[in-house]
């Protein structure tokens, strides 16, 4: 069972203009990297000049944010989902 990325509607057109796509690995970055090697163009949106994550997106695998797990070093299993949520800021 593959893992399930969850594309927000900026990138999705990098994606074949899907909503979700499936993918593997270990661990948040193994996923992010498969996907950008899938989806060429990826990486950019979402990785900083510096390779750091930007910082108005945030990762989260079964709805829990990876900063306050292990970063992008958070384990995936087959069947977890991970989502890419732009950050919303206001006032």
């Amino acid at each position: 069972m593959p893992i399930t990325v969850r594309i927000p509607a900026p990138m999705q057109s990098l994606v074949g203009n899907a909503a979700c796509v499936d993918t593997e690995g270990a661990t948040v970055a193994e996923v992010l990297a498969r996907l950008d090697e899938a989806y060429p163009g990826l990486r950019r949106r979402v990785y900083d000049e510096s390779g750091q994550l930007r910082r108005f997106l945030n990762v989260y695998v079964n709805q829990e944010d990876i900063r306050f797990r292990d970063g992008e070093a958070t384990p995936v299993h087959d069947g977890d989902e991970v989502s890419i949520v732009p950050a919303v800021a206001g006032g």
